[in-house]
């Protein structure tokens, strides 16, 4: 069995991370532990006051973007990705194309040279007790459209992941179907994660086409399948789902997951941990349960490697794993 291939599209963002005390949060006008949307002139204040800062030094350019992250799991188990995204020419988006590269995925398309929005960015102050503030400027990947999708790079690959916080714009449903279309074209299996239930809201009829039309899985959690089918029992919009689309993904925000593929309904369960930072668990839960279900794993194993891959992440900061998650789930008996 050759290795899967698996192509995702998001939001490229770069996450510049620094420490920060209280009263520099205070003085910059900073909401301390929340993530907010900010422009492009508060974005080049922050990132002026950042590298103003004695500890500059200490700021790290992580690549980032839920679809993203998850990419990143899935290419340290083992599979190959490729990304599209859209990151502009400055430094900070040919860091970003250099640094996914490098860290074995794919980046699909050049950044975009000459006179366009910046590259997409989180401004992240963590204060020392691990408190981390964000504040983050979609700039250039808000862009992203149909023009950024080529049929060919589609050419053996297996696995389509799309995020909905892209959905927002017209020209990212556009890209969306494109990519869906390609994939099916090769062969493969394409798929989304709700992302976000205010994201559902403002555009729900156009998910529930997507759901019921070109996605062969959707992953959503408790909150996001209720707004999908506006109904206040999950049992029922489970039902709704499953009769739109073959395989449905359920995370239960510490309880165990459901899975649901055609008539084959399992749980996968969740070893609670203490959580040192939640950020990427459900991208990562998105990147071990993407892997099982490429490498043909039983849909509940599939599902616990999602589970596993999700506790790795929290128990540390950052939204990328830093451990063997291979090896935890050859600990369980998994692969």
């Amino acid at each position: 069995m050759t290795t899967p291939y698996v192509i995702g599209i998001g939001n490229a963002v770069m996450d510049v991370i620094a420490p920060a005390s209280d009263a520099s949060l205070a003085r910059l006008g900073i909401e301390k532990g929340i993530m907010q949307l900010i422009d492009r002139e508060r974005s080049e204040f922050l990132m002026a006051a950042q590298s103003a800062d004695t500890d500059a030094q200490k700021a790290r350019l992580v690549p980032g973007g839920s679809v993203a992250n998850t990419l990143a799991g899935i290419g340290a188990l083992g599979l190959s990705t490729a990304f599209i995204g859209r990151v502009a020419g400055d430094p900070l988006g040919l860091s970003y194309a250099e640094q996914t590269e490098a860290q074995g995925t794919v980046f699909v398309n050049p950044p975009v040279a000459g006179e366009v929005l910046p590259t997409s960015r989180s401004i992240i102050f963590v204060t020392p007790d691990g408190e981390r503030s964000m504040n983050t400027y979609l700039g250039i990947s808000a862009q992203l459209d149909a023009g950024d999708v080529n049929p060919a790079t589609f050419s053996g690959a297996d696995w389509l992941f799309l995020e909905g916080y892209l959905f927002d714009k017209d020209a990212g449903k556009a890209a969306f179907l494109k990519a869906a279309e390609a994939c099916h074209a090769a062969g493969g299996q394409a798929g989304i994660a709700l992302s976000d239930p205010f994201c559902v809201d403002r555009h729900r009829a156009d998910f529930r086409r997507l759901v019921a039309g070109p996605m062969d899985y959707v992953i959503g959690n408790v909150h996001e399948w209720k707004s999908l089918y506006q109904v206040e029992d999950l049992e029922e919009a489970l039902r709704l789902a499953r009769a739109d689309c073959n395989t449905v993904i359920c995370t239960c925000s510490g309880d165990d997951a459901i899975l649901i593929r055609g008539d084959e309904r399992v749980s996968a369960p969740v070893h609670r941990v203490v959580p040192v930072d939640a950020t990427g668990a459900g991208d990562q839960f998105a990147a071990g349960l993407i892997y099982g279900l490429a490498v043909r794993a039983p849909l509940a194993a599939a599902g616990r490697m999602g589970c596993i891959a999700a506790a790795e992440v929290i128990g540390h900061v950052g939204a990328r794993p830093e451990r063997d998650v291979r090896a935890l789930f050859r600990a369980e008996g998994l692969i």
